[in-house]
């Protein structure tokens, strides 16, 4: 599998997400809201420290706990994305942002 560049994981991040507001109007009729995409985020965000516990022996699990980690990884990572994008706010940009001002907090 290559690796992708971070633009291109936003516009796929975008045509998902349109994929989902599908699925959520065919279930519940109407698109979740920013703060359930918030919240879905947080519970995956559990999961994946659930999951590191695993990975680290400190927390039995049934299945491959690698590649669900995994999974949770990049669906955490994918989250960010749509929340940034349903909050008018350049994911790239606030990326920058955190490592340029934690960069030259830290001295590098």
């Amino acid at each position: 599998m290559k690796n992708i560049n971070f633009g291109e994981a936003i516009e796929r991040s975008m045509q998902i997400r349109k994929l989902y507001h599908k699925l959520e109007i065919q279930y519940h009729e109407k698109e979740w809201t920013v703060e359930e995409d918030a919240l879905a985020f947080l519970t995956d965000a559990g999961l994946v420290g659930r999951l590191t516990m695993s990975q680290q022996g400190r927390w039995p699990t049934n299945g491959d706990t690698v590649s669900e980690l995994e999974h949770k990884m990049g669906e955490c990572i994918w989250w960010l994305i749509i929340l940034a994008e349903r909050m008018n706010m350049d994911i790239s940009e606030a990326l920058e942002k955190f490592l340029f001002k934690t960069e030259k907090k830290l001295g590098d």
